[in-house]
Order: structure tokens, then C-alpha cells, then sequence
């Protein structure tokens, strides 16, 4: 039985340090992004500007065919 007593206390304090690890963690991130927010105001980051190009024009008519080839294949299925 003293077994199980000191068993149970070794438990309940590592999920006790465990618990008050992660409630500081969340709380030095949410705190990290404040800061990083209140920074990014005054510094802000530079987006890389990407040059436009001319939209290629795709012939898929092969694609649409056989779209309708297995349309008309599966209703003649379904009818018989």
C-alpha cells in the first residue's frame, strides 16, 4: 500500500510540473507574438515581387472528350 501512495505523489508531481511547463509556454508564445506583432508594424517584411507572366492557353480537348466518352459509357451501363 505505501507503494501505491508514493507511486500516486511521484504522478501527481510530474503532471503538476508538467502542467505548469506548458501554461508558461503558452503564455511566453502568446507574449513572443505581441512583441513580434508591435515589431512588424514598424519593420515590416519585405514580399518578393514576382514578375507577371502571360497565361499559357492549355488545349484540353483530349480531356473533355474522354470526359464524355466515360459519361456516355456509364449511362449505356446503367441503362442494360
Amino acid at each position: 500500500m505505501e507503494a501505491l501512495k508514493e507511486g500516486l505523489f511521484i504522478m501527481v508531481i510530474g503532471m503538476g510540473t508538467v502542467f505548469i511547463f506548458l501554461t508558461i509556454m503558452v503564455y511566453a508564445m502568446n507574449i513572443c507574438s505581441k512583441i513580434l506583432s508591435y515589431i512588424n508594424k514598424y519593420f515590416p517584411e519585405e514580399l518578393p515581387i514576382e514578375p507577371k507572366t502571360k497565361k499559357e492557353k492549355t488545349n484540353n480537348d483530349a480531356e473533355i472528350a474522354l470526359a464524355i466518352a466515360c459519361a456516355i459509357y456509364e449511362k449505356e451501363r446503367a441503362k442494360s
